[in-house]
């Protein structure tokens, strides 16, 4: 075998075959996932359960006070709660590949170092849009109906990526940090529990003193309206600007540092 090969760092790649790695790779994540029936499980159950909790438990209790009837006003909320808590596992895969010592095998290869983790975000995206697209599916059953065109849900598509892509790559930042695969999956429970200081599920004037600070500024808010006004034929106003910069920002962190701590720690 030659150097080249051992070290994992070839010379010089054309593109098109970097991308076929990461296709491949992808390919890989998505085939263990769809073998692990309890996972398959949890998102497609899950999005209609806090679907139908949401609207049957507090549809009746909670005044929106926007003149918007529970459904349409918690909606885009549940399908970012969704997406995210799925892409918040994705490093769960990254810590299970170091655990079992597949992350050594796969630098022995000669392909790209980025490319395990990027496969691995790309298979989240395209796991937890559909497990977005159930959510949308549930809500519409219990009475939610969206006033959104073609551009409009094409926008709400690429929102709703774009936040799985960053909380994916964050979340292979946290899988890298710690040294568990239990750890790892800790991280779930951060996201599902930020948009409820947002204005997710309450407006922000509900809110008392330091959670209404929290919820002005946290980036779930600015995404939350910014679907909801895509969804519901209103205006974005300034929230679409701050959820690009959050997710821009976010994914511009985020990528090179994933790339920093899987060299360092990638063996580990």
């Amino acid at each position: 075998m030659t150097e080249q090969a051992v070290t994992g760092h070839p010379g010089p790649v054309t593109g098109p075959r970097r991308l076929n790695e990461v296709v491949l790779l992808t390919q890989r994540a998505l085939r263990r996932e769809f073998r692990q029936v309890d996972g398959l499980i949890v998102g497609v159950v899950l999005p209609v359960v806090i679907m139908c909790a949401m609207v049957g438990v507090f549809g009746r209790a909670i005044d929106t006070g926007t003149g918007l009837a529970y459904v349409d006003f918690v909606t885009p909320a549940v399908m970012l709660l969704c997406a995210g808590y799925g892409a918040a596992t994705t490093g769960v895969g990254v810590a299970e590949d170091r655990k079992l010592g597949f992350t050594q095998r796969f630098r022995t290869l000669p392909i790209a170092g980025w490319g395990l983790p990027a496969g691995q975000v790309v298979a989240s995206v395209l796991r937890n849009v559909l497990s977005t697209a159930v959510a949308t599916a549930a809500a519409l059953l219990l009475g939610f109906r969206p006033d959104a065109g073609v551009l409009d849900w094409l926008l709400v598509l690429a929102v709703v990526a774009g936040y799985v892509l960053t909380v994916a790559w964050w979340s292979i930042v946290w899988g890298l940090l710690v040294n568990s695969v239990q750890a790892a999956g800790a991280f779930s429970f951060v996201v599902l529990f930020v948009p409820y200081v947002s204005d997710s599920f309450v407006p922000v004037e509900a809110l008392p003193g330091v959670l209404r600070t929290v919820a002005e500024y946290q980036p779930m808010t600015p995404l939350v309206e910014t679907l909801r006004g895509l969804l519901l034929g209103q205006p974005v106003g300034d929230a679409g600007w701050l959820a690009a910069a959050w997710l821009a920002g976010g994914c511009a962190i985020a990528v090179p540092l994933t790339a920093v701590l899987f060299r360092r720690r990638g063996q580990a």
